[in-house]
C-alpha cells in the first residue's frame, strides 16, 4: 500500500498531465458527490412517500374491513337473539317431524334473505345440537354425522359463550378441516345461539366471509401488478391474499428487494400488509441513477480529454523547454525544438532557439578565436627566433670565446643555447619534471654566472614527481622573478630551493622558494587580488595595454588554468625579511602527454549554462 500511494505521489509531482487531470477530477468531484447524494436522497424520499401513501390506502381499507366485520358480528347477533329462530331451535328435538322441517325451511329462506342483502356474507349456517342437523344457505340441510366434529361445535358453544370466534377453513378438528364441514374456503364467523339465555342449548351460528369480496376490497389498493397485499389475523393466519400464502397458512416471507407496509386494526387485531418489489418501486429512479452515471462517466472522460488539450497546449510546451534545457546543459549546442505554436509559448521557444544559436556562435566565433589569439601569440613568441640562426650564432660565440680563453662566457652561451635548444624543440609542449628541471637549471646557471654566484641552488625533488609530465617553461617566470627580486641585491649567501611532491595522490606541487628580503604586505595582498582576477578567463582575454604589472605571473596562471582547469592553484606567500615561497599545484589527472587546452576553460557560456 505504502509502495503505491509512493508511487501515486511520483506521478502527481512528476508529471503536470497527472496532475492537471487530477484537479479537474478534484472539481468535478463535488458535482459527483451532489448528483449521487441527490439521487440517494431522491430514492429515499420516494420509498418515504410510497410508504406514507400506501398507509393511508391501507388504513381506507381496513377501517371498511373493520366495519363490515362490524356489520357481520351485528348481524350474528341479531340472528343469534332472534326469537323465532331460537324458539325453533329450543322446541325442535333429536327426530324432526315434518312441522319442524317445515319450520327450518322458514328459517333457511329468512337466512337467506339476510345473506342475499349482505354481499360480504358468503353463507349463513345453523347448527342444531338435538338433531345434528345443519341449515346452510349454502348447502340447505345436512346432518353433522362426525361425532369429533359434534363435541368441537359443542365445546366451541360453551367456551365462548357470548363471545365470537374466527375460524380459518384449514383449521383441524381431530383431522378433518372445518371449512370441509361446511364446504367453504373462507373464514366464519363463529357464536353460540340464544344469547341472552344462561341455560341455552350448544347451538351454534356460523356466518362465512365471501373470500372474493374481500379480496376485492384489499386488491384495489395494489398500485401495480407485481404487488400483493394480504389481510391476516392477529396469529398471522392469511384470510384473503393476492399471492401464495406460506405452507401453514401464514404470511409469507418478506424479501429484502421488497417494500412492506402493514396497517394494523384496532377494532379486530387484523393487519392489512402490501408487498411491492423495490425494482417496480425504483423504476424512474433508477433511470435517472443510470443517466446520472452515465453524466459521470462522459464527465470524467472530458475531464481526461481537457486536461490532454491543456497538456498539450500549455504543459507540453513546457516539458519541450525543460528537455531541451537539459540537453543545452548538456553541451548539446545543436538543440532546435520544433515550434509550431503562435502564443506566448510559441514565443518562448522561438526565443530559445534564438538564444541556443546565440550561444552556440559566440562560443565557436568568438571563443575560439581567442583561443587561437593566445596560441597563436604564444607560438608567435616562440617562433621570432629562427632556431637555425640562434644556434649558429650562438655556437660561433662559444668557439670564439673558447678561443679567447673567455671561460665565463663559454659557459654562459653554451648554457643559453641549450636553454633555447630545449624550449624550441621541435614544438613540444610537455615534458616530464625531470626535464623541465634540467631545462631550467641553464637558465639559473645563466643568472648566476651573470650575478657572480652569489646564490646557490637546490633541488629537492620527490622521486615519484621526476616523471610526471608537465608544461615547459611554466616554471620559468616564478624562477626568475625569485632571482630577480630576491637574490639581486644580495652580495652572497642566497639560497633557491625549488622542490617537488604528491599530495593525497591526486595533485602535484612544485614550490618555488627564496631567502631574499621578501614582500610587503600590501604588495602581497594586492599580488593576490590581481592574481585572482587573472584566473577568470573573462579577465585573462584583455590586451597587453590593459595590463600594467605581474606579466610573468598573470602567463603562468593563464597557462595553468587554460591547460590545466579550474583546478590548477599557485599561491605566494611571503615573509618580511625571511624570503618568498611560491607553490604550483596541479591536478595529477591532467598531467599527461597529450595535454590540450581544456574544454571548459573555452567555452564559459557553456560553464554558466551547466552551472545553473
Amino acid at each position: 500500500m505504502r509502495a503505491l500511494w509512493r508511487w501515486v505521489r511520483s506521478q502527481f509531482s512528476g508529471h503536470i498531465q497527472v496532475r492537471l487531470t487530477g484537479y479537474f477530477l478534484l472539481i468535478l468531484l463535488p458535482l459527483v458527490v451532489i448528483s449521487l447524494f441527490a439521487v440517494e436522497r431522491s430514492r429515499d424520499l420516494l420509498y418515504q412517500q410510497a410508504v406514507e401513501r400506501s398507509q393511508l390506502a391501507l388504513s381506507s381499507s381496513m377501517d371498511y374491513i373493520d366495519l363490515t366485520l362490524q356489520n357481520i358480528e351485528e348481524l350474528s347477533a341479531l340472528i343469534a337473539t332472534d326469537p323465532a329462530v331460537v324458539q325453533q331451535l329450543n322446541k325442535t328435538g333429536k327426530e324432526l317431524p315434518p312441522e319442524s322441517i317445515v319450520e327450518f325451511s322458514r328459517m333457511l329462506k329468512q337466512l337467506s334473505n339476510m345473506n342475499a342483502v349482505n354481499h360480504i356474507v358468503s353463507q349463513i349456517t345453523v347448527y342444531h345440537h338435538a338433531s345434528h342437523m345443519m341449515i346452510s344457505t349454502n348447502f340447505g340441510g345436512r346432518r353433522l354425522t362426525s361425532e369429533p366434529m359434534q363435541e368441537w361445535m359443542v365445546q366451541t358453544a360453551r367456551e365462548k359463550g357470548t363471545a365470537i370466534r374466527y375460524v380459518m377453513p384449514d383449521e383441524s378438528v381431530s383431522g378433518t378441516a372445518f371449512g370441509s364441514v361446511i364446504s367453504t374456503d373462507s373464514i366464519s364467523l363463529v357464536r353460540s345461539m340464544d344469547l341472552y339465555n344462561v341455560n341455552r342449548q350448544p347451538n351454534v351460528l356460523m356466518i362465512t366471509l365471501n373470500k372474493s369480496r374481500l379480496l376485492g376490497v384489499i386488491k384495489s389498493q395494489l398500485p401495480s401488478p407485481q404487488a400483493k397485499i394480504y389481510l391476516h389475523t392477529e396469529t398471522g393466519r392469511v384470510v384473503a391474499g393476492t399471492g401464495e400464502a406460506a405452507a401453514d397458512g401464514g404470511l409469507p416471507a418478506i424479501s429484502g428487494k421488497e417494500m412492506a407496509v402493514t396497517v394494523d386494526s384496532g377494532y379486530s387485531n387484523w393487519h392489512l400488509t402490501m408487498m411491492q418489489p423495490e425494482a417496480e418501486l425504483y423504476r424512474e429512479t433508477d433511470k435517472l441513477r443510470a443517466f446520472t452515471y452515465v453524466i459521470i462517466a462522459v464527465s470524467v472522460l472530458l475531464a481526461v480529454g481537457i486536461s490532454w488539450v491543456v497538456y498539450s497546449g500549455i504543459a507540453s510546451p513546457v516539458h519541450k523547454l525543460a528537455v531541451g534545457m537539459k540537453q543545452l546543459s548538456a553541451g548539446n549546442l545543436n538543440i532546435r525544438l520544433a515550434n509550431r505554436q503562435k502564443d506566448e509559448f510559441g514565443y518562448l521557444t522561438e526565443a530559445f532557439n534564438r538564444m541556443v544559436a546565440y550561444q552556440r556562435h559566440l562560443i565557436e566565433d568568438h571563443y575560439e578565436q581567442e583561443l587561437e589569439l593566445l596560441k597563436t601569440e604564444l607560438k608567435f613568441l616562440q617562433s621570432q627566433i629562427n632556431p637555425h640562426f640562434l644556434y649558429n650564432t650562438l655556437d660561433s660565440i662559444y668557439w670564439s670565446a673558447q678561443n679567447y680563453e673567455a671561460t665565463e662566457i663559454s659557459e654562459m652561451v653554451l648554457n643559453l643555447s641549450r636553454f633555447f635548444r630545449l624550449s624550441l624543440n621541435k614544438g613540444r609542449e610537455v615534458f616530464t619534471l625531470q626535464e623541465n628541471m634540467e631545462h631550467l637549471h641553464y637558465y639559473i646557471r645563466i643568472q648566476q654566472i651573470r650575478f657572480l654566484d652569489n646564490f646557490r641552488v637546490e633541488y629537492r625533488l620527490q622521486e615519484e614527481t621526476k616523471n610526471v609530465p608537465m608544461l615547459k617553461l611554466l616554471l620559468q617566470p616564478l624562477v626568475e622573478n625569485a632571482i630577480l627580486h630576491g637574490m639581486e641585491d644580495r652580495a652572497s649567501g642566497g639560497l633557491l630551493v625549488i622542490s617537488s611532491w604528491i599530495e593525497g595522490g591526486s595533485r602535484l606541487n612544485i614550490r618555488v622558494e627564496d631567502n631574499g628580503p621578501g614582500i610587503e604586505p600590501e604588495r602581497l595582498a594586492y599580488m593576490r587580488h590581481e592574481l585572482e582576477k587573472a584566473g577568470r578567463l573573462d579577465y585573462r582575454i584583455k590586451r597587453e595595454e590593459e595590463v600594467r604589472d605581474l606579466f610573468g605571473l598573470r602567463n603562468v596562471i593563464a597557462r595553468m588554468k587554460l591547460y590545466y582547469g579550474k583546478g590548477a592553484e599557485l599561491v605566494i606567500d611571503s615573509v618580511e625579511g625571511q624570503g618568498t615561497f611560491v607553490t604550483v599545484s596541479l591536478p595529477l589527472d591532467r598531467c599527461g602527454s597529450d595535454l590540450r587546452p581544456m574544454a571548459e576553460e573555452l567555452n564559459p557560456a557553456q560553464e554558466g549554462l551547466t552551472g545553473g
